[in-house]
């Protein structure tokens, strides 16, 4: 899949990443898409429009970047992004904020479970050092595109489970 959201904007650019507990049905794809070009062509960061960008991928995840060569994202307008999601996921009837839901990739399909869920996977090897985990903390356009979809065993994910072999005590 194609994880490019705009080339136009520099690697620099400051990324969020949203992740559905659920997948959009195809019905809500067009409208969800909407609403964030709505949102994104509106963005502003001290009454100046902020050349951002968003879209949806793998139908899970709304990813929001800010080209801060342009003009720089300040406290109010990434409240206004927050603000957004939250309204967005109450209009969807989706969580973006529980950081402990943790998606991975079974083949081509994007999966996603708690975390303890996460960590029987792990015990059954049902999850292993290649499988593909997404990195949501990714904070730049660069980074975005070089290591949102990461090896668990190059995962922050993978590193807690080597500092303690207790898996459940660190997530």
């Amino acid at each position: 899949m194609n994880t490019t959201i705009n080339n136009q904007l520099s690697d620099s650019s400051k990324v969020w990443v949203y992740q559905s507990n659920r997948p959009f049905s195809e019905s809500e794809m067009p409208v969800l898409r909407d609403k964030i070009k709505g949102f994104v062509t509106q963005w502003t960061a001290h009454k100046e429009e902020v050349s951002g960008a968003g879209d949806i991928l793998y139908d899970r995840f709304v990813v929001l970047m800010a080209d801060e060569s342009q003009v720089g994202v300040s406290g109010c307008s990434i409240d206004s992004s927050v603000n957004f999601m939250r309204a967005l996921g109450s209009e969807f009837n989706v969580n973006f904020f529980d950081r402990w839901c943790i998606a991975y990739k079974q083949g081509e399909e994007v999966k996603a479970c708690s975390r303890s869920e996460f960590e029987k996977l792990v015990e059954n090897n049902l999850v292993n050092d290649e499988t593909i985990v997404f990195n949501n903390l990714v904070q730049t356009k660069k980074e975005f595109e070089r290591n949102w979809e990461i090896a668990f065993k190059n995962s922050w994910l993978k590193t807690l489970n080597a500092a303690d072999s207790t898996f459940s005590l660190v997530l």
